[in-house]
């Protein structure tokens, strides 16, 4: 049975942790994890892991290495932990004043832990590597880790300037990261409903723009358009000051670009981003097939920038989350009882939080709790886009599950293979509900998938297109809100080309985007297409051979911290440096858009 409109969206339970932010509990081992951050530090002292010109590989250093990374992979836990539980109520909400003192804290213990990690990358890099990993069990079970420790230390500064920069980074980089997260969670934007001008949530107001009506859609557009330009400026601020410290310390730090470490961070080489921006490009004259398609349905000349998510097919039905539940652990369950068991678990401990409210975060995402226990918020609003997207988060968390029999340090995966299970996941999903459906629901779902595609593939390329570009601009000077929306708006113009007016282009939209507001990670977009793609292959692979691929597929997820992608791809006998095996993954979506537009043609 549908649930009613009204029914109660879920908040995630963080009790099973602790029973409150001011328990004792929660004090004690806050407390305790910051005394064991110094401790760390001190073993460090001891043994001397750091950057050494006259280090022997001997038994000193097996030994040193054994107890480092035994007493690291500890310290991990526990601070993951804590700071997740901290992070679940910043996230949704982001004015609890306890909640952000916590974190405050625990982002002073992070930049201990980056003093100890490129401490630890330092001393690895100055040993025999092989010889390491042929005398010590530990390092043979994290080899991947060594190795890449070994080509990373290649790229550190002096042990002074890594300390000092991990220093700063708390009032640098992360204080602007905080600043635009905590400017964005908190906007409220003034719209007219029915009538009056109320004040709206900016999560609220950018999920209207899936609203059937085109007036509501441009309206909240609008809204949203003159919400960020009165928050532009500090928010350009923070852009310009995080890019502005990524280049300092790449420079320093001799990478040849922002891009470089970027790739070396997420385990691919140029040749592979190469390969698969090269397919993506061949195949935007079909993405344009499918939003003048999309148009046509709408009946307007040319999609505007607010018609990029409205709903299509109007029988659709409405996916409230209980339903949307059923529905994912059924499909689930199809696919293996384990990752069945595993979705109905996630709903019945309450690991999700998905109703929207002031303060808390827009979009979504999945987050590693406690061992194989994940956290997943969404913002739900009963559409099949939003079904679609918590099973993509509980694919995440499906992976976390797989991930956990490993130590922390392996962990540790690539953005580029971060999407693999959810991908699957959501791919299962919606190829289920696509059987189910009738002619109109059937576009409703191509239209979400292809909608989602198109943002990871044509809306991907132009905010790469734009990042890159900010690093050459941003190279010489500051740019000003004017300059960061023009090269926004030339970026859509080179990846939608004539298919949407021009007019209505979203010259704010890197003010939306917070994956551009980290000092840790740059370029955070490329990989979305990786995963898609990637995702899409193995789920191609699984059609061609179930068994087979069920045998090996939980293994795969649980070896991403391992192997580079390029390795493991290469297992299942995939060459991510050929264009042919992206293309491969582009023909399934080209094959929907083929069927969208000829379910639109006889409408």
């Amino acid at each position: 049975m549908t649930a009613s409109v009204s029914e109660t969206l879920p908040h995630w339970d963080m009790t099973v942790v602790y029973p409150a932010l001011d328990a004792p509990e929660f004090n004690r081992d806050l407390v305790a994890v910051r005394q064991a951050f110094d401790d760390m530090t001190a073993l460090f002292d001891r043994l001397g892991i750091d950057r050494r010109d006259d280090q022997a590989t001997d038994n000193t250093a097996l030994a040193a290495f054994d107890t480092v990374i035994a007493a690291l992979n500890d310290l991990l836990e526990r601070f993951t932990t804590l700071r997740a539980y901290v992070y679940s109520f910043v996230a949704t909400d982001s004015r609890d004043d306890r909640a952000q003192a916590a974190l405050s804290l625990l982002m002073q213990d992070s930049v201990k832990l980056t003093k100890l990690s490129k401490r630890l990358t330092a001393w690895i890099g100055g040993l025999d590597a092989e010889t390491l990993i042929q005398r010590s069990a530990v390092a043979r079970d994290h080899a991947y880790l060594v190795r890449r420790a070994v080509e990373e230390a290649r790229h550190l500064m002096s042990p002074a300037e890594e300390e000092l920069a991990a220093e700063l980074d708390l009032s640098g980089g992360i204080a602007w990261t905080r600043l635009y997260q905590n400017l964005t969670s908190q906007m409220m934007v003034p719209i007219e409903r029915d009538g009056q001008v109320v004040e709206l949530p900016m999560s609220q107001v950018r999920n209207l723009a899936r609203d059937p009506s085109r007036e509501v859609r441009r309206h909240a557009h609008e809204a949203e358009l003159a919400a960020w330009e009165r928050a532009a400026l500090p928010i350009a601020a923070a852009l310009n000051s995080i890019k502005g410290q990524v280049l300092a310390l790449g420079r320093r730090r001799r990478w040849a670009t922002p891009l470089d470490a970027s790739l070396f961070d997420n385990g691919i080489d140029r040749a592979t981003l190469d390969a698969m921006m090269h397919a993506a490009r061949e195949f935007f004259p079909d993405f344009r097939r499918y939003l003048r398609a999309k148009a046509r349905l709408l009946g307007v000349e040319r999609l505007a920038w607010y018609d990029l998510f409205a709903p299509v097919g109007g029988g659709g039905r409405s996916w409230q989350f209980s339903d949307a539940e059923a529905f994912i652990v059924a499909q689930f369950a199809r696919y293996s009882p384990r990752m069945g068991e595993f979705a109905a678990r996630a709903f019945r401990e309450r690991w999700i939080d998905a109703e929207p409210r002031a303060g808390k975060v827009g979009g979504a995402f999945c987050m590693s709790l406690r061992r194989d226990e994940s956290r997943i918020l969404v913002n739900h609003d009963s559409t099949a886009d939003s079904m679609f997207t918590l099973a993509h988060e509980l694919g995440h968390a499906y992976h976390n599950l797989n991930l956990a029999h490993q130590t922390m340090l392996n962990r540790d995966t690539p953005m580029t293979l971060a999407e693999t299970a959810s991908i699957f996941c959501e791919t299962i999903v919606r190829n289920a509900a696509l059987q189910e459906a009738s002619r109109d629901e059937t576009l409703e779902i191509l239209e979400a998938f292809l909608s989602g595609a198109c943002q990871v593939v044509v809306d991907i390329t132009s905010r790469f297109l734009f990042e890159t570009a900010l690093f050459e601009q941003r190279a010489a000077r500051d740019l000003s809100v004017a300059e960061l929306c023009t090269l926004m708006t030339d970026a859509q113009k080179q990846t939608y080309g004539d298919v949407l007016d021009e007019q209505t282009l979203h010259p704010f939209m890197w003010a939306v985007k917070g994956h551009y507001y980290s000092s840790g990670f740059s370029y955070y977009n490329y990989p979305y297409m990786f995963g898609l793609l990637f995702g899409l292959g193995l789920y191609a692979e699984y059609q061609r051979a179930p068994e087979a691929f069920q045998a090996h597929y939980d293994g795969l997820l649980a070896s991403t911290g391992l192997a580079s992608p390029l390795d493991l791809a290469a297992r299942l006998g995939f060459d991510l440096r050929a264009p042919a095996f992206w293309r491969a993954s582009l023909e399934v979506v080209r094959k929907d858009i083929d069927r969208f537009e000829a379910l639109v043609d006889v409408v």
